[in-house]
């Protein structure tokens, strides 16, 4: 699944339609000076054709950086480059007065074949990744949390590294959308789910799992680990005023967190059930804190022991 941004996304979506009729061009008029005798284009020949090309100028130069280890995106760059080294061969021949090779010919054909599929595979790849991110949010759609979980569980084994959910809820929202209206508390969501993607360590997602609630994948933390990440992400919310266009002044949001542990013998649907658990005590103790669920812990009417700042007290203690 490609992790990127759907801004990001939709922008190489446009540039790869500009690039593929860029090479089609260029494609196009490399056959004229082969079968017509045209003069060519003297970039053709050099050791760095395929950087030179317009094409080749988007793929080196304005792609996206996530894309670039892409498997499809690769091959791409492997087909594109032997198109040219085959052309350059073709085109020294032809310039020598020496008949184009039939061979080779087919080569330059074939090659220029898997060039195309490989792109339309991208293509594709580009569109899926599209369909599975909020629209709103730029997090991943709630239908791919599952099936991310399902995939983690199915190559665990006995032994192997741990993994955690965070369930985030941000605080208040129905205040800021009476106060100001739905538009502005989209904004403030928009921009929550922005700044934890920029805190959070590289291979963690995130997705939209409700209306103002989002679930985090933490791989390979265990429980403390991922107590520590929720922390950060609590403190770098409440730590940062955030600009929404309409509202002259700045707004400060809270969320509350509940972590919870994926347990290899426990379904998941029941691990995130956990954490919604958490998260529950992290809203019922006021919000602004993010808590690991306790199978001990209720959220019932009697006193149940909270992480607070890692210091365990009851609601309801007086000295609270």
């Amino acid at each position: 699944m490609l992790d990127i941004q759907p801004a990001t996304l939709r922008n190489t979506l446009e540039q790869l339609e500009q690039a593929v009729l860029d090479h089609l061009e260029w494609h196009a008029q490399l056959l004229r000076v082969i079968v017509c005798g045209l003069p060519g284009d003297p970039n053709d020949l050099v050791a760095r054709a395929h950087h030179l090309c317009r094409f080749g100028r988007w793929y080196y130069e304005r792609t996206a950086p996530g894309l670039r280890d892409q498997p499809t995106f690769v091959a791409i760059g492997i087909e594109h480059r032997q198109v040219h080294d085959i052309a350059a061969r073709i085109l020294t021949d032809s310039a020598a007065g020496r008949a184009v090779q039939r061979a080779l010919f087919d080569e330059l054909i074939a090659t220029s074949v898997r060039l195309r599929g490989e792109l339309d595979l991208f293509r594709r790849e580009l569109q899926a990744a599209l369909r599975s991110r909020d629209n709103l949010t730029g997090a991943l759609d709630r239908d791919q949390a599952l099936p991310e979980l399902r995939r983690w569980r199915a190559t665990s084994s006995p032994g192997a590294e741990p993994w955690c959910i965070v369930l985030m809820d941000v605080d208040r929202l129905e205040a800021v959308n009476g106060q100001y209206g739905y538009a502005i508390g989209d904004a403030l969501l928009a921009e929550s789910a922005r700044l934890m993607q920029e805190l959070l360590r590289p291979g963690d997602k995130v997705f939209r799992y409700g209306g103002d609630e989002f679930l985090i994948t933490l791989p390979g933390a265990d429980l403390p680990a991922a107590k520590g990440i929720a922390a950060v992400l609590r403190d770098g919310l409440a730590g940062r005023e955030l600009f929404v266009a309409g509202v002259g002044s700045p707004l400060q949001v809270t969320a509350s967190f509940g972590v919870a542990e994926l347990e290899p013998d426990i379904r998941l649907e029941d691990c995130i059930d956990h954490a919604a658990q958490a998260l529950l005590l992290a809203k019922a103790a006021g919000g602004n804190r993010a808590i690991s669920w306790d199978p001990t812990a209720t959220t019932g009417r009697h006193w149940r022991r909270l992480e607070l700042g890692g210091i365990p007290r009851p609601i309801g203690d007086p000295a609270k």
